[in-house]
């Protein structure tokens, strides 16, 4: 058994093989980046919108100001309820 380096003709392909494979990862992800960036986007508009007075969140929001702890009470209640079912 000879040891005989590795040829030269095989390096030049593990490294392109590398580097294309590293390209390909900063493309995908480049791409989980601006999708994540759209779904972000588009949660932080509903709730923008839903945090216009009138919408559910404004009125949800404005009776845990004026009444926390009972607002807390009613989330625990409603927890321990839907627990409850599963």
């Amino acid at each position: 058994m000879s040891m005989e380096p590795s040829s030269p003709t095989l390096q030049p392909g593990m490294a392109e093989r590398a580097i294309d494979t590293a390209t390909d990862v900063s493309r995908t992800l480049g791409e989980v980046t601006a999708g994540l960036r759209a779904a972000v986007d588009n949660l932080t508009s509903a709730l923008e919108d839903a945090r216009r007075p009138g919408k559910p969140l404004a009125t949800i929001s404005a009776i845990a100001r004026e009444a926390p702890l009972t607002s807390l009470l009613v989330a625990f209640l409603f927890g321990v309820a839907v627990a409850r079912r599963r």
